[in-house]
């Protein structure tokens, strides 16, 4: 697999079927929102915000995003976040490439430019390789020097396949009843201390958990 997705046409193809299945199973599900009303009020007054959702919840998220407002997704250099980055393309989201790991520092900046400029950010504060479902303190840092809120989401469907993958990731199914929820804004200080920060990043790590919880208890899953 990894000598096919060396070649760019075997990778636009797979990033192609990717954003078909998405659509394929929006498209033959119902699904509901619940806390919409939360990020619709930065899109209205065109203030960006820090959308955050945990890596193993990242397939279906494209569906909550509002068409036509601007979103830069982090995503790692690695292969498989060229994969990711090419398949959210086709929903016309685009990405900055950086990780905890790898390019963090310029990838920081880049975010912090386009929130400057009203774009909106993406991150899986547990991406790209875990902890699962732990917050990285990157994306607190960001919201600290940008002044935008951070906003939790997480979606859930009825039909899926929990995958043995390091973040369990929900490969939701066609044919599905499925939910997102939206958290509560989270605002960092300018000010904060390095406690408070960690504070900070304690609580949208509860929040996006409570959410994630909540959307899999809407859909029939044990938690």
């Amino acid at each position: 697999m990894k000598r096919l997705l060396r070649s760019a046409r075997a990778r636009r193809l797979l990033c192609r079927l990717i954003a078909a299945y998405i659509r394929l199973v929006y498209r033959t599900s119902r699904f509901e929102t619940l806390g919409g009303e939360l990020p619709c009020a930065y899109w209205d007054a065109g203030k960006p915000f820090i959308l955050a959702f945990w890596h193993g919840r990242l397939l279906m998220a494209p569906m909550a995003w509002q068409a036509g407002v601007s979103m830069n997704m982090l995503i790692s250099g690695h292969g498989d976040g060229r994969i990711i980055a090419d398949a959210i393309s086709h929903f016309g989201l685009g990405t900055i490439t950086g990780s905890k790991s790898k390019g963090g520092a310029g990838a920081l900046r880049a975010m912090l430019r386009a929130l400057a400029s009203g774009q909106n950010i993406g991150v899986t504060p547990d991406g790209p390789r875990g902890p699962v479902m732990q917050v990285s303190p990157g994306i607190v840092a960001a919201a600290r020097l940008s002044q935008a809120p951070i906003l939790p989401l997480a979606y859930a469907t009825t039909r899926r396949r929990l995958l043995g993958s390091w973040d369990r990731f929900h490969l939701a199914l066609p044919f599905s009843r499925g939910i997102f929820i939206w958290g509560e804004p989270l605002r960092v200080d300018r000010d904060m201390d390095e406690a408070g920060m960690e504070a900070a990043r304690l609580t949208l790590e509860e929040r996006l958990n409570n959410i994630t919880q909540e959307a899999d208890r809407h859909c029939g899953h044990a938690v």
